[in-house]
């Protein structure tokens, strides 16, 4: 039988760290290579076009669109402000019943349609910033895009998140790692702060979380109605579901991130005892999540030097694929056993057909309530071993 390898999350506690911060459009990189960069660094810099406002002056005015370009003020490549007299009729001998016209938006003047009287404003561009998200050096530049910034420190991959990018303090708010994080556990002193708790957190504290001011909540599990009632307030959109795409981007108050799964789910005990040893320390949380092609998984990263040494491998530093065998500890990381773990107990060569009619590599498991199922090798990730 042949090697097997299939992806698994990382919870190292001294890693090379190295994070691509690009821009979504050409722009201009502001940092050189080896640069010693913090997390609030503007790395890159860019402009996304503003929209195009057609302003129909001929409609507007009740003239000829003929009649516009006698009566127009500006001409193509004007700047012009919210409320500037844009066109003005003559009216009667040159100074009676003059009628003015003034522009809706702000912009500049891109064109001016004769067949139709219409005008074309470009509103301003807006500029979009690249942080560095994590303190470290500048390992590559990529001209007009981006860079890639390089640490060591520890890191810990969760199976999934909502929130963006947030950078604060860690704080181990449970006493283990089976210890929920309730609304009692939060208190004042946690705003601005990463708070770390065991098996669960409850949908009251989520909300006092909001409240207090924290900026991040870690933990083995959330019960997935409480997390989807809690979006659905907070964003004031009645019956949110997170569904299948990108998470990341919902503008809540802070950043989630679970390492085990849906549910009431004990934190693995090394994950935890990792936190406790990092208690005080800055750290960079990123709730993104992406579960089908091109994985991307949320996170927490602790720099701890800012410029990586050359790393003999710990115990805690595993390479990005584990070998899968008979008896790997294993999760599943796809619907219908997501968050589910269980061992390998099977292992065929031959390529079987799954639900979309594809033909995969496969490998039978024991899952711990019992069931054994067969499951793609991709909708699986290996468990390290606490």
């Amino acid at each position: 039988m042949g090697t097997a390898y299939t992806p698994g999350l990382r919870v190292s506690p001294r890693t090379t760290i190295e994070k691509l911060r690009r821009l979504p459009l050409k722009g201009t990189v502001l940092v050189k290579e080896g640069e010693v960069v913090t997390p609030h660094t503007v790395v890159a810099r860019t402009e996304l076009p503003g929209l195009m406002q057609t302003i129909k002056v001929a409609e507007r005015m009740g003239i000829e669109a003929s009649e516009v370009a006698g009566v127009l003020k500006i001409k193509i490549g004007d700047t012009i402000k919210r409320d500037d007299v844009i066109a003005e009729t003559k009216g009667l001998f040159g100074k009676f019943f003059r009628s003015e016209f003034k522009s809706p938006v702000g912009g500049t003047v891109e064109l001016i349609t004769a067949s139709n009287g219409h005008v074309g404003v470009r509103e301003a561009p807006t500029p979009v910033e690249k942080d560095a998200y994590i303190r470290g050096t500048i390992a590559k530049v990529i001209p007009g895009e981006g860079v890639i910034v390089r640490c060591e420190g520890a890191l810990v991959q969760g199976i999934f998140g909502v929130g963006g990018e947030r950078l604060g303090e860690v704080v181990v708010v449970t006493d283990g790692p089976d210890k929920p994080i309730t609304d009692a556990t939060l208190t004042a002193a946690h705003a601005g702060k990463i708070v770390v708790g065991g098996s669960n957190v409850s949908g009251a504290a989520l909300r006092k979380a909001a409240q207090l001011g924290v900026i991040g909540i870690v933990c083995g599990g959330v019960v997935d109605r409480e997390l989807m009632d809690y979006l659905a307030e907070a964003l004031n959109q009645p019956g949110y579901d997170i569904g299948v795409a990108i998470t990341g981007q919902e503008p809540i108050a802070f950043t989630l991130m679970v390492t085990e799964g849906f549910g009431t789910i004990d934190m693995a005990v090394r994950t935890f005892e990792l936190f406790r040893s990092l208690q005080g320390k800055i750290a960079s949380i990123n709730g993104a999540t992406q579960i089908r092609a091109g994985v991307i998984r949320p996170e927490v990263v602790v720099p701890l030097s800012d410029t990586p040494t050359t790393l003999a491998k710990d115990d805690g530093d595993e390479d990005e694929s584990g070998q899968l065998g008979i008896g790997t500890p294993i999760r599943v990381i796809r619907e219908p056993y997501f968050g589910i773990l269980g061992s390998v107990t099977g292992l065929p060569e031959k390529l079987q057909k799954v639900e979309s009619e594809t033909m995969v590599r496969v490998l039978e498991a024991k899952l711990e309530d019992g069931r054994t199922v067969t499951v793609p090798r991709a909708n699986v990730e290996i468990l390290e071993e606490s």
